[in-house]
């Protein structure tokens, strides 16, 4: 069954993901909305633009009542949550940016919407096919690690390397006002990467805290900031339901090269854990150390120079050009992704598959509002700490997804050490 898509917000992820939704066979019109219709003009008027509207709205009201049967949110970050709530009571199928939400409220609604209607949600994360995540999934699935006992994971962007710009393009005059949104509150990065390994654990409780920032810059000030947030690093300790551990760093002033690895994760397991760096990873046991850094290498798929990323900060492009790894499932994709541009490690491609497909087989995708709670909620709960002093809170999990769920990586191999031993012995 092939369905329509409504994208809200044509800005520099919403053009790019524009050009992976029109292309994917399940797909039959996709639809344009934005507070800056020029931005909608500027895909339309290129000669030699990959994607063509099969018409626009003018305010995403028009688009709920339209009937378009699903919409993607692309929109400022704290504003996810509550149009993904009108969308799914206007009947709309959902994808959405990250985060699902700020509000534990907004959360639980989303889940009660999408129990109570059957209708897809799913929000797009991209840690979830982060080269090295799955690689490090599919080592879980063998039993390799054995109970993992404590991971980590840091999402290490700092401001001076594309932010300001990015923050600039969609704040406009006021840009200094937003740009201040709490590290917490986009927890999806780190935390989503972990779990996306241990899909069977969850965060029990939190204790956070919060390094005020001392750039000066007029950002991070709370006289300026809407959100009251003078914090720009934050670390959080979480409590998973087995007993173990895992924490999370999110950083926005760090010297350290982002653009070459924003995401980084490590995995402790009784058996065996994971290691990565910027530049080489590991699986290791008690006896055999084995560099698994070729398995997760990826290759571009556009030059940093293509018109189509002349809105993105050169300091950012590398998040929109990386093609897929060798760990990567890339038999599953449709044929017409086959020289698209593709980004965050290989990750674009495999969302919007997961997506469109949930869509057209009527089921719930992966990261479905039940697994994207548990990738965001702590994030909400651990800012809570943050501003409580590091107060440890208790996270009440939502549960599974009670609805039919689809895993279109469920037929790839799990990997142990001989497996691993094999695929890198691959030419």
């Amino acid at each position: 069954m092939s369905f329509t898509l409504g994208i809200v917000g044509i800005g520099q992820f919403g053009t790019h993901f524009a050009e992976l939704f029109s292309a994917h066979p399940e797909i039959s019109g996709v639809y344009a909305v934005d507070s800056v219709p020029e931005r909608i003009d500027a895909i339309e008027q290129r000669e030699d633009s990959p994607v063509r509207f099969a018409g626009r709205f003018s305010s995403v009201e028009e688009l709920l009542a339209s009937d378009v049967d699903a919409v993607a949110i692309f929109t400022q970050r704290w504003t996810h949550g509550r149009i993904a709530i009108q969308a799914l009571q206007a009947g709309k199928h959902v994808y959405s940016a990250v985060p699902m939400a700020i509000e534990e409220e907004e959360i639980r609604e989303i889940t009660r919407l999408v129990e109570q209607t059957g209708l897809v949600y799913m929000m797009g994360e991209t840690s979830q096919y982060n080269a090295a995540v799955v690689l490090a999934r599919r080592i879980q699935r063998s039993g390799a690690f054995g109970e993992v006992f404590y991971a980590e994971g840091d999402y290490v962007h700092d401001m001076d390397l594309g932010f300001y710009d990015a923050y600039k393009y969609s704040g406009g005059e006021d840009w200094k006002a937003t740009a201040s949104y709490p590290p917490l509150l986009y927890p999806t990065h780190s935390i989503g990467g972990i779990l996306g390994v241990l899909p069977q654990r969850h965060a029990v409780s939190v204790s956070a805290i919060g390094r005020p920032d001392t750039r000066g810059d007029g950002v991070f000030d709370k006289d300026v900031s809407t959100f009251d947030n003078d914090v720009s690093n934050a670390f959080a300790l979480f409590e998973m339901d087995n007993g173990g551990a895992f924490r999370t760093n999110e950083l926005r002033r760090v010297g350290y090269p982002s653009h070459k690895r924003e995401s980084r994760f490590r995995f402790f397991g009784e058996t065996s854990s994971f290691e990565e760096t910027i530049d080489v990873t590991y699986w290791h046991d008690k006896k055999t150390v084995l560099e698994v850094s070729d398995l997760i290498r990826t290759q571009g798929t556009m030059s940093l120079d293509d018109p189509r990323l002349k809105d993105v900060s050169p300091a950012l492009r590398d998040a929109f050009v990386a093609g897929s790894a060798r760990s990567h499932h890339q038999q599953r994709l449709p044929a017409q992704f086959q020289g698209k541009p593709n980004g965050h490690e290989g990750a674009h491609h495999f969302l919007v598959d997961d997506f469109a497909r949930a869509v057209g087989a009527g089921v719930q995708p992966v990261v479905n509002a039940w697994q994207a709670a548990r990738y965001t909620l702590p994030g909400v709960i651990a800012h809570q700490s943050m501003r409580s002093n590091g107060a440890r809170l208790e996270i009440r999990d939502l549960g599974n997804c009670p609805l039919p769920v689809q895993d279109l990586d469920a037929d790839q191999p799990a990997l142990d050490q001989a497996g691993l031993e094999a695929l890198l012995a691959e030419a």
